[in-house]
């Protein structure tokens, strides 16, 4: 089984900073995509930031300029780094990953269990 576990949130206030940390264990033989999604309270979870194998990132253009996205391969890790958060970031942010278990295995997407975000104004 694959797991990921993710780290960092908490309660911040607006103009904060706050760091998540996703990491994947398990049997695994590669990992393609990974990325960050969110749900706020009454919402649809959205897309937002993702990075491939190669390092090439991804934003939802409503944290553009604010968040950063990378990641170790060799630790199967993940990072957002958020910035000049805003009330409207308060949501639980799930890591997801794009994972091939075996070399003959098809691509499968795996998701945390969430951790939440809380930006007060």
């Amino acid at each position: 089984q694959v797991q990921l576990v993710e780290s960092g949130g908490g309660l911040v206030q607006a103009g904060g900073s706050l760091r998540l940390s996703c990491t994947a264990s398990g049997i695994i033989f590669s990992i393609n995509a990974m990325g960050w999604y969110r749900q706020a309270p009454g919402k649809q979870r959205e897309l937002v930031a993702t990075i491939t194998s190669g390092n090439s990132p991804n934003y939802v253009d409503s944290v553009k300029g604010r968040f950063t996205i990378s990641r170790d391969n060799n630790k199967r890790t993940v990072i957002l780094q958020m910035n000049s958060l805003k009330p409207e970031d308060t949501a639980v942010y799930y890591c997801n990953a794009d994972v091939k278990r075996l070399s003959w295995s098809s691509w499968m997407d795996y998701w945390g269990k969430g951790t939440p975000v809380t930006v007060s104004s």
